[in-house]
């Protein structure tokens, strides 16, 4: 029996462990409000609470994470990068009749996030929490609004939700792992960008393979209907193999039907950190630059969680974060994306 072979019955169960984090009877209750509904469209209570001008010369986005054949994205029809966003104008603060002040008198702050992408955002199958990059973000934004980290209602969507729930007013932030574009622009606003994720691959931990140029003749697996798949049917040689999710993905690869996963570095850490036979590998092949969503019509919260993430980084928060979820999957921390401004409400 090969060591794949052998390991696979182990694997499985951590996988299917990590899967079952939203549903597991057994878990304890967390502490956390948490709303959440079919394809995150309907919600209901499930879970108690416990309790500037513009620049005239923006600065140029630090490349996090990227190298390699990744490419900077081009400029919005108003001439910034995806990228800007609005300059906090000094420390964050909840003024008078803010969009913070009303979250203040609610005393929760609702977050739209991932409850099953492994240490960006999913439930923790022994204590209920959802927790991972993405949330400790969240716990950033509450702590300052409200004086206490742990002040969220969660709101559970999936990815096509995130637009969605911000326009309809349905939370007042969205973390989950959610890239930058100038097509969402257009319907919403953003942060300054707080992680810079690129496409890379997952192999077997025993596997040469070190870049896409060395997957001649192997089988490599992307979710279907995405850039990473049309990405990956552009190299010669390597065979694209579409399926409906990453997690169908990472079954294939434990039954050994594929060589190798490419998606975002963020995902394929969550499926190392599941798989202690698989390993992260390669430069990044995409730019993708996190951001936190905000309504279009908040400019005051946008400046406000831009000068929380200047905080974050600046008193070693950002670092001690990545360090905690994505450090083992993805190496030393980067230096954290440095915030590029420009844009006015």
């Amino acid at each position: 029996m090969s060591t794949r072979a052998a390991r696979r019955p182990i694997v499985t169960a951590l996988v299917a462990l990590a899967l079952v984090g939203t549903t597991a009877a057994c878990a304890p209750q967390p502490t956390t409000q948490l709303l959440t509904g079919a394809a995150g469209a309907g919600s209901s209570a499930q879970e108690s609470v416990q309790g500037s001008a513009q620049d005239t010369a923006p600065k140029a986005a630090a490349a996090g994470t990227t190298s390699g054949t990744a490419t900077a994205a081009e400029d919005c029809s108003d001439g910034l990068p995806p990228v800007a966003s609005i300059d906090p104008g000094g420390s964050p603060e909840v003024t008078s009749g803010s969009t913070m002040a009303k979250i203040r008198d609610r005393g929760v702050l609702k977050v739209g996030v991932s409850a099953d992408t492994l240490l960006m955002g999913s439930r923790n199958p022994f204590t209920g929490e959802i927790e991972g990059f993405d949330i400790d973000v969240a716990h950033q934004v509450a702590d300052a609004i409200l004086g206490d980290p742990d002040k969220i209602q969660y709101r559970v969507i999936t990815s096509g939700d995130r637009e969605t729930v911000l326009e309809d007013g349905d939370v007042d932030i969205v973390t989950r792992a959610f890239t930058i574009n100038c097509d969402r622009w257009e319907n919403i606003a953003f942060s300054a960008e707080y992680y810079h994720a690129g496409q890379k691959l997952l192999v077997p931990s025993t596997s040469k393979v070190k870049s896409i140029d060395d997957l001649d003749g192997q089988r490599v697996c992307a979710p279907e209907g995405t850039t990473t798949l049309e990405r990956l049917e552009q190299w010669e040689g390597v065979e694209a193999v579409p399926a409906a999710t990453h997690t169908t993905c990472l079954v294939l690869f434990q039954q050994g039907a594929v060589d190798a996963i490419t998606g975002d570095d963020t995902v394929l850490a969550g499926f190392a950190a599941q798989d202690p036979y698989a390993k992260v590998v390669g430069d990044a092949v995409s730019d993708e630059p996190y951001g936190v969503g905000i309504p279009a019509g908040n400019a005051d919260m946008v400046r406000f969680v831009n000068g929380v993430l200047e905080d974050m980084v600046a008193d070693g928060q950002w670092e001690e974060s990545y360090d905690r979820w994505l450090g083992d999957a993805l190496g030393t921390a980067p230096a954290a994306p440095e915030p590029v401004y420009g844009r006015t409400p």
